[in-house]
């Protein structure tokens, strides 16, 4: 009977360490939740929403004349700027493609009028 009561107390301060531990690790694990889902913002998210932002205001500040390239490629000179959020594309004289604002790759553009600015002549 003696040994039936320490083996039963010994158990009861087992749990109760045991107890004591997990609480003071619960505070930190959330912590570590915090950190990593602000990481996580950090250099996934926000960098995108940068993106779609640049890339929201590109579109918008196309206008007549400038020289694109869509996602598709294709190469050509705004001519004419729709409302419903299209424009005509001449891809050659005379030649014009009706495309989505959507549509055009503001890195492949970029590229583009890049290399096709002269240098400067010193």
């Amino acid at each position: 009977m003696q040994q039936n009561k320490t083996s039963d107390m010994n158990l009861a301060m087992v749990y109760l360490m045991v107890g004591q531990g997990g609480q003071s690790g619960g505070g930190f694990q959330f912590v570590f939740l915090g950190l990593m889902i602000v990481v996580f913002w950090m250099f996934m998210i926000r960098p995108q929403a940068k993106k779609a932002k640049l890339q929201k205001q590109f579109m918008q500040n196309l206008q007549k004349g400038d020289k694109i390239v869509t996602i598709a490629g294709i190469h050509g000179t705004v001519n004419k700027m729709n409302e419903d959020g299209t424009f005509m594309l001449e891809i050659n004289p005379g030649s014009y493609i009706k495309m989505e604002k959507s549509a055009v790759s503001m890195e492949m553009t970029a590229n583009l009028n890049k290399v096709n600015t002269p240098a400067p002549i010193k």
